[in-house]
């Protein structure tokens, strides 16, 4: 397991529950933050008793010291399987995603946290599945389980299956990251994101170099819309490449909003995971 990428994560809040963990919690309990004093009566234990809190008391009665302890949570990957993340040219998106997912799973198994995964294309992909889980090969199943999925039929119905995922998760207080590259209509993403109300969402928008940079040399270019099926053959002219790069600044521009709207910040692989970017942007989210 030495050559997994690990990275640092932590939640920008404090989260609810009762197993000791490595994040900041929200309950009582054995923890190394003090919270207030409470009657000895009510919390039993001697070993936390503040005697100059309790001579300095209004009421004659024996005052303990209560802290907040650190709790685990569940950490679940939504990951689009559809086929525009079979697209890349040195290796495709959704083995970088498989990446990032073993990266993911020792980093929870590191710090004690259960991680699960949920997956979609046109539809929610039952195949895909696994409830959150603790233990040493989560990641390398799950990422296994990404690399050898296959592709269903193409179409662009991807916010459905994105829903339907989410919806598993509503009212659910976790980690979830949104790993896909977003080629699909962004209308419906937002009421997808209020059901995740609860949770922590990082979008992992996934990116290969050919998608956000047109070719310097080729003035004929094939191109095949992986979603619909549908090829044609552009003319790569100054003004083109020109409008290749604002259709990705603009598309950039509207994920920004989206998520922005909500305070949410989308985290860019290009190519290949890098661990240490993932953890300063939890250092920065948490700052």
């Amino acid at each position: 397991m030495s050559g997994i990428a690990e990275f640092s994560y932590r939640l920008p809040m404090r989260a609810g529950g009762a197993r000791p963990g490595s994040h900041p919690g929200a309950s009582f309990g054995s923890g190394q933050q003090f919270a207030m004093h409470g009657r000895l009566f009510d919390h039993p234990d001697p070993r936390r008793l503040d005697l100059r809190a309790s001579l300095r008391a209004a009421r004659d009665e024996w005052l303990v010291r209560v802290h907040l302890q650190r709790v685990a949570v569940q950490v679940v990957v939504i990951a689009d399987v559809s086929a525009s993340m079979q697209f890349g040219t040195r290796r495709t998106k959704l083995h970088v995603a498989a990446d990032f997912v073993e990266a993911l799973g020792y980093s929870a198994f590191r710090v004690g946290d259960r991680l699960g995964m949920l997956a979609f294309d046109a539809a929610e992909r039952d195949d895909l599945f696994m409830p959150a889980r603790t233990g040493r090969g989560t990641g390398h199943l799950l990422a296994t389980m990404l690399r050898d999925c296959a592709s269903r039929a193409a179409g662009r119905g991807a916010i459905e299956g994105l829903r339907r995922c989410a919806t598993r998760l509503a009212g659910r207080q976790a980690l979830v990251f949104i790993v896909s590259d977003f080629h699909w209509p962004l209308e419906q993403l937002p009421s997808v994101l209020d059901m995740l109300v609860h949770a922590c969402v990082v979008p992992m928008v996934v990116w290969d170099g050919a998608e956000i940079s047109p070719p310097r040399h080729a003035p004929l270019l094939a191109v095949n819309d992986a979603e619909s099926g549908e090829q044609r053959m552009v003319w790569l002219r100054e003004r083109m490449r020109e409008r290749w790069r604002e259709g990705v600044a603009h598309r950039r521009g509207e994920l920004a909003d989206v998520f922005g709207a909500r305070g949410i910040r989308p985290f860019y692989v290009e190519g290949g995971f890098d661990p240490e970017a993932m953890s300063r942007y939890f250092l920065e989210m948490t700052a």
